[in-house]
């Protein structure tokens, strides 16, 4: 049970690495992909977290890469 929260946290971490926009969306995404399908297989449903959880992280990765520049 604790696997879940420690993935989160670790995700939300990483997903600003990067200098660019597209190295902060493509961590965030990846990220995500891995903490949804991660999260998905407790309910064998790791293709839809997967999916779900790419398309968060890339989302997140790219608020943070705004976030960074000042436009947030």
């Amino acid at each position: 049970m604790i696997a879940i929260p420690l993935t989160l946290v670790a995700a939300l971490a990483l997903c600003g690495c990067g200098n660019t926009t597209g190295a902060r969306v493509g961590t965030g995404t990846a990220l995500g992909l891995a903490t949804g399908a991660a999260i998905g297989a407790f309910s064998a449903q790791a293709g839809a977290g997967a999916l779900i959880g790419a398309g968060v992280g890339a989302l997140g990765g790219y608020l943070v890469d705004e976030h960074r520049k000042g436009n947030l």
